[in-house]
C-alpha cells in the first residue's frame, strides 16, 4: 500500500528532487507550490502525485492542503518542510518587509505545515517529519543573517519536537544542506562558486538529488530509530 508524502516547495530544486525520489520509493507525493503551477502539475503527472497550490505561511491554505492529502491518500505519512526563501545583504540594509517575509516562509511555514500534519500522524501512531535547514543554520553566514537565523530556528524546532512526538511513533529529523546547485544559489558568480567548491573537502558542489537521497533514507523504515538529528549533507564544508 502506497503512503503519502507532502513536500513543500516541490515545483523545483530540492523539493522537486525529493518528490521524484519518494515517488520511486513508493510514496504518493503531494507537490506543494505557490507560483510554478505548470512545473508542479508536470511533476505530479510523472510521479502519480497531487499538485496543490498553497502559501505555506497561510495557515488556512495549509489546512486545506493537508485535508486534501488525507482525503485523496487516506493518510499523511511523511512531511518534508522544504519551502524556503533567502535574502542577501547587510543586516542593517534588510527592510522590515523583507525580514517579515523570510520569517513567514522559512519559519512560520514550517510551523503551519507541521501543525496541520501532526494530528493525522498521531492518529496513525506513525509519521516522518523531515525539515530542510542549511549549514548556515549551524554556523551562520555573513550577509545572510536573517536566512541563517531562520534555519537555526528550524534546527531547534526539530530537536524539541522530536522529544514531544517520539511517544506517538513520529520521528522528526533535519537535513542541513551545504552549497547545492539550485536557483537559490544563482546569486553567486562562477568565481564565487569555484571558491565554495575549493573550500569543500570533497571538492564539488551538491545536487538536489544528494538531499533527496538523504530525505528518502530518513523517511524509510531503516531510519526508524533516528530522531532529533541534524544530518549535514555538505561535502564536508561543515564538520
Amino acid at each position: 500500500m502506497k503512503k503519502a508524502a507532502i513536500i513543500t516547495g516541490a515545483s523545483r530544486g530540492i523539493g522537486k528532487a525529493v518528490a521524484y525520489t519518494l515517488a520511486n520509493a513508493g510514496y504518493i507525493p503531494v507537490i506543494n507550490y505557490l507560483n510554478s503551477r505548470t512545473s508542479a502539475e508536470q511533476i505530479a503527472a510523472e510521479t502519480g502525485g497531487i499538485a496543490f497550490c498553497a502559501d505555506v505561511s497561510d495557515s488556512d491554505a495549509v489546512k486545506r492542503m493537508t485535508e486534501t492529502a488525507y482525503e485523496k491518500c487516506g493518510g499523511i505519512d511523511v512531511l518534508v518542510n522544504n519551502a524556503g526563501i533567502s535574502v542577501t545583504g547587510l543586516f542593517t540594509d534588510i527592510t522590515p518587509e523583507q525580514e517579515q517575509n523570510i520569517l513567514d516562509v522559512n519559519l512560520r511555514g514550517v510551523f503551519n505545515c507541521t501543525r496541520h500534519a501532526v494530528p493525522y500522524m498521531v492518529r496513525q501512531k506513525h509519521g516522518r517529519i523531515i525539515n530542510i535547514s542549511s549549514m548556515w543554520g549551524e554556523v551562520g553566514a555573513s550577509c545572510e543573517v536573517h536566512y541563517s537565523a531562520t534555519k537555526a530556528a528550524v534546527i531547534g524546532f526539530t530537536k524539541a519536537l522530536a522529544k514531544e512526538l517520539g511517544p506517538s511513533g513520529i520521528t522528526v529529523n533535519c537535513i542541513a544542506p551545504g552549497v547545492i546547485m539550485t536557483d537559490m544559489n544563482a546569486q553567486y558568480s562562477e568565481e564565487e562558486l569555484n571558491i565554495l567548491k575549493e573550500e569543500t573537502p570533497l571538492q564539488k558542489l551538491g545536487t538536489p538529488e544528494d538531499i533527496a537521497g538523504a530525505a528518502a533514507f530518513l523517511a524509510s523504515d531503516s531510519a526508524g530509530f533516528i530522531t532529533g538529528q541534524i544530518l549535514g549533507v555538505n561535502g564536508g564544508f561543515v564538520i
